[in-house]
């Protein structure tokens, strides 16, 4: 059948999204020159400037130029909310937009996955790929390794009251903690970054702009794929539009979908796999039955709780200061250092809501800044931000498609506190919050509480409330996931059940999620993939 197809470009291997995952495999599967390699990235270079000033996060969240600009369903648990849901749109993906923080998760997290029947994907087999891509700060630091394309680095700027609620911490029982990497992330800290030298460093500069160099890779931005191109069960190829033509490349040896946890079960259920019910409302053709496809959503729920203080150095004064700003862009400007530097949290915490449980189950982001809701101005009085999310979250939603446009996003519904027992750990993280900062390590700050408000006590009022100011970290997976069970798309291979040479490389392939910031276990995932894919080449 192959001769009934006209190709207008023939390679090993087709990648489908320039992301986080992407970037990775597009170098690691370049690397033997005899192999052709295309990339079909459908936003743009990452060539923003405020992509590379860390806190232009707050420039490029929002900004259609840079973010897919999706929303979520009206969430019943969010009291109706709508949510912005960020996706990053240019190479990089995510780690372009993103938060910067590097958290590999818990090593309870990957044993889960092994023992889920993943076999290849527990903490020791992970491991190994954390650190192979790994430039780490400290050479001297245990499970960490150096010279790989991904920099680690410590922050460049210091903020005293973020030391003082560090202090408060401990007067609580959550300690001091040097490294939230080696497994366990248990204590408080200031979390390293993903930067060089001041700059952010996504996996675009990282991976894909050392590759870029190899005649055999090709890169294509503004490349839109409409979907996978099969023979029967196998595929062998994809469909995308370009510059305003529409073309098919050819894929001799493997289709890779790395469009991360929303745009990846959308692709392939654009292309025939997934719930028939749902394939047959929209007239597709059914290449192979999976009712799993898009199905397993979850992320974290951050609650924002905004204390203002007294006397304390915070984002907040400098912003709203002709002076602070002048001082800010300078220091950044003659030392890539100070707040401009700053990724949206400098400082962090894992803790447990109850005390039975055996690993944290709570991420605190403090930041010495504040809004009434993201995206709004800072306030003008100093304050700070205890956001807390629930890492290990109960509710689970979906992710389809809701038109046959494959430009139109799906519909996504995260059911946010839909499980009762995640209503339960969201009311113990707020009165958590509440309690530390009553330690005397705080005390000269004189922190009122702003949001939730003090006022705000009930089980029944506090509901409520988090129900109007929590949002998403913007950490989605799982909707591709991998397993054996009925509900399973991928195998411990990443291979797409029930098809040939087609596999799932990004978030949307975990099973659960993981007990951190998810932009590194997702380099994880492509590096291991990488060789996944290579072994079976032979």
């Amino acid at each position: 059948m192959d001769e009934a197809i006209n190709w207008d470009g023939q390679f090993d291997f087709v990648i489908v999204g320039g992301g986080t995952a992407g970037c990775v495999l597009a170098n690691r599967l370049s690397a033997n020159p005899n192999t052709q390699v295309l990339l079909l990235e459908a936003g743009g270079h990452d060539n923003y400037h405020w992509v590379h000033i860390p806190v232009g996060y707050l420039y490029c969240i929002g900004n259609p130029r840079t973010d897919w600009m999706m929303k979520t369903a009206s969430e019943p648990g969010l009291n109706g909310r709508r949510l912005v849901y960020p996706r990053g749109k240019l190479l990089g993906g995510c780690t372009s937009i993103n938060g910067m923080i590097y958290m590999r998760g818990q090593a309870a997290d990957y044993d889960h996955w092994r023992q889920l029947g993943n076999k290849g994907w527990g903490w020791e087999d992970v491991l190994p790929y954390f650190q192979k891509s790994e430039d780490y700060h400290d050479p001297e630091a245990p499970l960490h390794g150096t010279g790989g394309e991904w920099k680690v680095t410590r922050q460049r700027l210091k903020w005293e009251i973020l030391d003082a609620v560090q202090d408060a911490a401990a007067e609580k029982g959550i300690m001091p903690r040097k490294d939230f990497n080696d497994g366990s992330n248990e204590g408080s800290g200031f979390f390293d970054v993903n930067q060089k030298d001041g700059v952010r460093w996504n996996t675009a500069k990282a991976f894909l702009k050392p590759a870029q160099k190899r005649p055999n890779l090709t890169v294509l931005t503004k490349a839109h794929t409409h979907r996978v191109i099969f023979e029967g069960q196998k595929a062998v190829g994809v469909e995308y539009d370009h510059r305003g033509q529409s073309l098919r490349a050819q894929a001799g040896r493997e289709v890779i979908v790395a469009a991360g946890a929303i745009n990846s079960p959308k692709l392939l259920e654009l292309s025939g796999v997934g719930n028939p019910d749902l394939l047959r409302d929209f007239d597709i053709e059914m290449v192979h039955a999976n009712k799993g496809v898009g199905e397993n959503l979850q992320d974290h729920l951050q609650i924002r709780t905004v204390y203002r203080v007294e006397g304390a150095k915070t984002l907040n004064k400098l912003a709203n200061s002709f002076w602070g700003k002048l001082k800010m862009g300078l220091e950044y400007g003659l030392k890539q250092s100070g707040p401009l530097s700053m990724a949206p949290s400098q400082f962090g915490m894992f803790t447990k809501s109850a005390p039975h449980l055996d690993t944290p189950d709570l991420e605190y982001h403090v930041q010495p800044l504040s809004t009434d809701k993201l995206g709004d101005p800072l306030h003008d009085f100093p304050a700070i931000t205890m956001s807390v999310c629930n890492l290990r979250p109960q509710s689970v939603g979906a992710s389809h498609i809701n038109s046959t446009d494959t430009k139109t996003q799906p519909h996504i519904q995260l059911n946010y506190l839909s499980a009762d027992a995640d209503r339960q750990v969201a009311l113990k993280a707020v009165r958590q919050a509440r309690d530390i900062m009553t330690a005397s390590a705080l005390q000269k700050y004189q922190p009122t509480e702003i949001l939730p408000g003090l006022q705000v006590d009930s089980d029944a009022e506090l509901l409520e409330k988090i129900g109007d100011i929590a949002t998403t970290i913007f950490h989605p997976v799982g909707t591709c996931k991998m397993g054996q069970d009925a509900e399973a798309v991928v195998d411990d291979q990443l291979r797409v059940h029930g098809v040939q040479n087609l596999r799932v490389v990004d978030a949307s392939i975990m099973p659960k999620i993981t007990s951190g910031n998810t932009a590194s276990p997702v380099i994880m995932i492509a590096e291991k993939a990488s060789d996944l894919i290579l072994a079976a080449q032979g």
